[in-house]
């Protein structure tokens, strides 16, 4: 199974979770509890936590929809000219 290693990032369905705080913007142990906590989805293989990809970004949509849907209900009204 040596050859599975060389697969890109975009090519692989899964994310580790040192992938996953970097692409958070977060820290590795941050990513880690956030994970335990049920914050992030993942997938335990042995000792390996992994993040599968779809479940990542439709996590990160949701919360963005969210948050946009929240920031709409708190914009004041616009005036009328």
């Amino acid at each position: 199974m040596q050859g599975a290693r060389n697969h890109t990032v975009a090519e692989r369905l899964t994310l580790t979770i040192d992938e996953a705080a970097r692409a958070l913007g977060i820290g590795r142990n941050s990513a880690f509890a956030a994970a335990h906590r049920g914050e992030i989805p993942i997938i335990k293989i042995g000792r390996r936590l992994l993040v599968p990809k779809v479940a990542f970004e439709k996590m990160l949509a949701e919360v963005t929809s969210g948050a946009n849907e929240q920031a709409e209900e708190t914009r004041p009204p616009e005036r009328l000219k």
